[in-house]
């Protein structure tokens, strides 16, 4: 499956991202979900990254959300 580019904003400068559609459509799911924009929620894990590369990181937010608990 292809790649999907998407350009954002983060802490002032341009950058691109690819992911899989799967992983997009889930990470627009999750801050609609928040109330967040997709540029807030992606730049909330780009803080919280350290060295990771940005798309790694996006990919294993997607695994934590879908492989946490339901919540009550």
């Amino acid at each position: 499956m292809p790649l999907v580019k998407r350009s954002l904003s983060l802490a002032g400068h341009r950058t691109s991202v690819s992911l899989e559609p799967e992983f997009w459509a889930e990470i627009d799911r999750a801050a609609a979900e928040q109330g967040d924009s997709l540029a807030g929620l992606v730049g909330a894990i780009d803080i919280a990254r350290g060295e990771e590369p940005l798309a790694s990181s996006l990919r294993v937010f997607v695994l934590k959300r879908l492989t946490k608990p339901a919540e009550d």
